[in-house]
C-alpha cells in the first residue's frame, strides 16, 4: 500500500505582489457583476501586507488615466478601469515601484 502524502498551507505574511492581472475588453455583463462601468480593461492587483494596497493604488493611479474603483486595505485587493494602454502602465508602474522601492516581491502581469 502507498503512504499518502499530506500538504500543509499556510498563509506567512511578507512583502509581495501575489497578483497582478488585467482583464482586458471585459464583458458588459462582467462589469456589471464587479459592480464597475464598462472600461476597456479591468486591473486587479492583491498585495500583502494589505496597506500595500494603499501605495500601489497610489502609484496606479498617477501612472495611467485609471479610475479607482475598489481599495481594501485588509485584503490588499485593489481594481482599477480604464483603456487597455493606461490599466497596463498602471499595472506595471505600481509592481516596479512596490518591488524596487519598497522591496515587495514582484508577481509577473498576466492577462486575458
Amino acid at each position: 500500500m502507498e503512504a499518502k502524502a499530506r500538504v500543509i498551507q499556510e498563509y506567512v505574511p511578507g512583502k509581495q505582489v501575489t497578483l497582478a492581472h488585467m482583464i482586458c475588453n471585459p464583458r458588459e455583463e462582467l462589469c456589471s457583476l464587479v459592480g464597475v462601468e464598462r472600461a476597456g480593461a479591468i486591473g486587479i492587483m492583491t498585495i500583502t501586507p494589505g496597506e500595500g494596497a494603499i501605495i500601489a493604488a497610489d502609484v496606479a493611479s498617477k501612472a495611467g488615466n485609471v479610475n479607482m474603483e475598489f481599495i481594501d486595505r485588509f485584503t490588499g485587493c485593489i481594481l482599477f478601469t480604464g483603456d487597455v494602454a493606461a490599466v497596463e502602465s498602471s499595472l506595471q508602474m505600481a509592481v516596479q515601484v512596490l518591488s524596487s522601492s519598497l522591496g515587495f516581491t514582484p508577481a509577473p502581469i498576466t492577462r486575458t
